[in-house]
């Protein structure tokens, strides 16, 4: 039988479906190719989204020897017996490493080195952004590029490029089926088209269904992170559309997203949009954060709902994130202000404030810094009152 992704898997970048941002003959990393000066540089997007395609494709443009390996299991020994070989030779390699998030510091401490002195190009992909977890020393010298789930419009493409290559037959309403239900997959796309065919050369919609019933979440990863779908359920929430929210919501859990992931988001949320304007919002939420961990799904999603919904319906006020961030600015910036006497260890001139009913004025900055400005939303509201009422 045929093996489809290898079958259509592109040869050049004009071969390239989708991704226009990196294959387009005006395209930056397309120019750095075909011109020979692409430095070390690292992918990321959704699954089957072209990433190892892309790779390759440098690999042939510029003419260097592939290597291709999985951070998983890759041993370093591998690399220094490639590094040995090439080590006086006009051409260098091309170093492919998969789920590059996954190498570990004293990988990356081998890397860094022939790196250094462009002994070999390194080229990284991962389905998560892996300028985080990589060091800093490989991050400045390392280039990152984004890919996209593919449109639908290009899956079209590619699925005629198939049909015509192994001589299937399907209706209109068949191909929408298995474009729609591929979640911006080239490869789920591939792959269940291959298994159909091996069992009808004229494949049916009801034959697609009885092999994926259900529709691929798009873009979603191995690790459940798809950067687009947190963006939209996190802004939803914010923008307390309790509809959309949910909606996003079903799609990262579908899309086999970790209920302890979206927890935390929500609990980051729950600081970081909705603050004192609802103080319960962040109980709740950790209180989720903890049930799901101990839950798991399927009934974790009831839970997760909840804190959703909950979050949605509450007055939002993000006074503490922009206190905590201008406050950082101005000590970055230089301002290390002398600590006044009074509330220093020594306790020297200190007036203890449950001594005055619960409040004294005295001394607490060296100079005076404005940081927080509380905002009449929800319960925040009481609390600016009370502090302008004492003082």
């Amino acid at each position: 039988m045929s093996d489809f992704t290898q079958l259509l898997r592109p040869k050049t970048f004009d071969d390239m479906v989708g991704q226009e941002h990196l294959s387009a003959k005006d395209a930056p990393l397309r120019i750095l190719c075909e011109k020979f000066a692409l430095g070390h540089s690292f992918f990321y997007g959704p699954a089957g989204v072209g990433k190892t395609s892309i790779a390759r494709i440098i690999a042939s443009t510029m003419d260097l020897p592939f290597y291709e390996f999985n951070a998983t299991s890759l041993k370093i020994d591998q690399l220094r017996k490639i590094f040995e070989q090439y080590k006086n030779a006009l051409q260098k390699p091309l170093i492919f490493i998969d789920e590059v998030h996954r190498l570990a510091k004293n990988q990356q401490e081998v890397l860094l080195p022939v790196m250094e002195n462009n002994s070999v190009l390194v080229i990284g992909a991962s389905t998560e952004n892996p300028f985080y977890s990589l060091t800093s020393a490989i991050r400045s010298r390392s280039m990152l590029f984004e890919l996209k789930a593919i449109t639908n419009s290009s899956l079209e493409v590619l699925l005629q490029r198939a049909m015509q290559k192994e001589s299937l037959t399907m209706d209109e309403q068949t191909q929408e089926y298995l474009v729609a239900t591929s979640g911006g997959d080239a490869r789920a796309m591939l792959k269940l088209l291959e298994f159909a065919s091996n069992i009808e050369t004229k494949i049916t919609k009801e034959l697609l269904q009885s092999l994926r019933p259900s529709a691929l979440a798009a873009g979603s990863s191995e690790s459940g992170v798809h950067y687009d779908l947190t963006s939209a359920l996190i802004k939803s929430i914010r923008g307390s559309d309790e509809n959309a929210a949910i909606y996003y919501l079903a799609r990262l859990i579908e899309g086999g997203e970790s209920a302890d992931f979206i927890a935390r988001r929500l609990v980051i949320l729950a600081s970081e949009d909705v603050g004192n304007a609802n103080p319960q919002a962040l109980t709740l939420t950790t209180s989720c954060m903890t049930s799901v961990s101990k839950i798991g799904y399927p009934e974790a999603r009831i839970i997760l709902a909840q804190a959703v919904i909950y979050l949605c319906a509450s007055p939002k006020s993000n006074a503490s994130y922009e206190a905590i961030n201008k406050a950082l600015q101005s000590v970055k910036e230089g301002t290390i202000l002398e600590i006044p006497h009074n509330i220093t260890q020594n306790n020297q001139g200190y007036l203890y404030p449950h001594d005055f009913g619960g409040y004294v004025f005295q001394q607490y900055l060296s100079q005076d810094l404005q940081f927080v400005e509380l905002k009449e939303i929800g319960y925040e509201g009481k609390m600016k009152d009370w502090l302008q009422n004492i003082k």
